[in-house]
């Protein structure tokens, strides 16, 4: 049986494991293909995890935020390209969709006249990051919504087989 860490500055990944009460040995036996000495070193920073390990990590913790945490935190091409979605209640997630989908309703007809002639003149320039930007703000609450939905089968809150098509 492992010792209870003491360590004050945790990483994710330990945290991850000790919420569901997992010593490493008990993780790595799990994974399989992962060592408790390797998840030491990640849990410690000495060495940094690569994608299949947090994919494994994400599963064996029950969850799924981690794969997000490291392409926006510890991936280069992630760190530029994928944003943090943290996780949020249901009803936080629906009504700050309904309020972009409600902008950008009203938003509509000035995209249309924007991309009528295929460009972005300098004059509608503001128009269009604003538009961008809530188009952005709705990307943003659908993969919210997917963390949720990821994070409540991850919990055996609801069956992710009756979600399948």
């Amino acid at each position: 049986m492992g010792r209870k860490s003491t360590k004050e500055n945790k990483n994710i990944y330990q945290l991850s494991r000790e919420a569901v009460e997992l010593t490493r040995e008990a993780a790595a036996q799990q994974m399989t293909f992962i060592s408790s000495d390797r998840i030491e070193k990640i849990e410690n920073e000495k060495s940094y995890p690569h994608p299949d390990e947090i994919l494994a990590m994400a599963d064996c913790y029950k969850n799924p935020s981690l794969c997000n945490y490291y392409c926006s935190h510890e991936c280069p091409i992630g760190q530029e390209y994928i944003p943090e979605v943290t996780a949020k209640d249901l009803s936080v997630i629906t009504l700050e969709m309904l309020s972009t989908l409600n902008t950008l309703s009203k938003e509509r007809d000035k995209l249309i006249d924007i991309a009528a002639d295929g460009k972005v003149t300098e004059d509608e320039i503001p128009d269009f990051m604003r538009i961008k930007d809530k188009l952005e703000d709705m990307s943003l609450s659908i993969e919210s919504l997917k963390l949720w939905v990821e994070n409540t089968i991850a919990s055996g809150e609801i069956d992710g087989g009756l979600l399948e098509k």
